[in-house]
């Protein structure tokens, strides 16, 4: 399963949260432009446990570097695969997090969440030499977080079938119940050891961040964090993509759903990506949406409907509704 999108729109830019993911790549850009002094690289600032456990190996590092690869580790990726499949997961689950914690408070969290992971890998891994590397934990906490304050929100899902691509709309509590449920089973199977995959350490983020999350909740606004929530209240957009689930009678050829925007792409026009899901294939339309259009006003699509027995095509009605992103919530 890979996530595409979740259904809860934040109210303002997600200012750390972006910040966090342009350092995560700016910091793998410098790991690569390290070549062949990259492995000295991640064995210095990677989570190396035996280096805080044996001294012959603790001897080749200062104090500072053993202390700050508890928090650097969680920059460095393995690979394009990996830091992108970490980034994309923060930008989807991280967002939400940091408007319902502030923008301070959501660094601090994020933060302690990766050191939290590290530290359950290291306690478990006391005498390994192997480094340990990226974001996953802290993400983890994150998720967890988010497990907490959405649970009912739904995420837009690839279920790859074949070479049929599957989009459909996934309960957050499960999605993200199945994801710690693996965890926990690769880790019980010592699968780790054989993917190279710290499963403890995302366990222990996930867990973090469940529980820590009624901590930050009790903290008062600071000043700081009040300053960036007002500067960073945004004109979302709805999402690009949107998956129709359409009406339709027993008889009926033509579809009938509705379609989201925000009151700016009201204004200005905008363009969106259907997916419109009929038997066994998923289909995909382009949709113009032209400016001043008004709610509740029906774009009529002609052909996407069903086919007859005589074999007519019958149209999809979508009907508009202007919305602010966060009028859900």
């Amino acid at each position: 399963m890979i996530p595409i999108r979740d259904t809860i729109p934040s109210r303002h830019y997600p200012i750390v949260n972006n910040t966090l993911i342009g350092i995560n790549i700016v910091v793998y850009l410098v790991q690569l432009s390290h070549g062949n002094g990259m492995t000295r690289f991640v064995l210095t600032y990677g989570l190396v446990p035996a280096k805080f456990t044996i001294p012959q190996i603790a001897a080749h590092f200062t104090a500072g570097q053993i202390v700050f690869s508890l928090v650097s580790f969680m920059f460095l990726h393995g690979g394009f695969l990996h830091i992108l499949g970490n980034m994309w997961s923060l930008y989807i689950f991280g967002d939400n997090v940091e408007d319902r914690l502030g923008s301070v408070y959501y660094l601090i969290f994020y933060l302690l969440s990766g050191i939290v992971s590290g530290l359950c890998h290291l306690l478990l891994n006391m005498d390994s030499t192997v480094p340990t590397i990226g974001a996953s934990g802290a993400i983890a906490g994150v998720m967890g977080a988010y497990f907490i304050l959405y649970p009912y929100a739904r995420i837009l899902t690839l279920i790859p079938i074949l070479i049929f691509p599957l989009f459909i709309e996934i309960p957050a509590l499960f999605f993200l119940g199945l994801w710690f449920f693996m965890q926990v089973f690769n880790a019980a199977i010592g699968g780790g050891a054989m993917s190279g995959i710290a499963w403890w350490a995302h366990i222990g983020g996930f867990i973090f961040g469940v529980l820590a999350l009624k901590a930050f909740g009790v903290f008062p606004e600071t000043r700081f964090g009040d300053i960036l929530k007002r500067v960073s209240m945004q004109k979302k957009k709805s999402p690009r993509l949107q998956v129709m689930q359409p009406f339709m009678g027993n008889r009926e050829i033509n579809l009938h759903e509705t379609i989201r925007i925000t009151p700016y792409e009201a204004a200005a026009g905008t363009k969106k990506m259907l997916n419109l899901p009929l038997g066994a294939h998923n289909r995909f339309y382009r949709v113009s949406i032209p400016p001043g259009i008004k709610d509740g006003n029906v774009l009529r699509l002609r052909g996407l409907g069903r086919q007859s027995p005589k074999g007519e095509n019958g149209d999809l009605y979508l009907t508009v509704k202007i919305e602010q992103p966060w009028e859900k919530q």
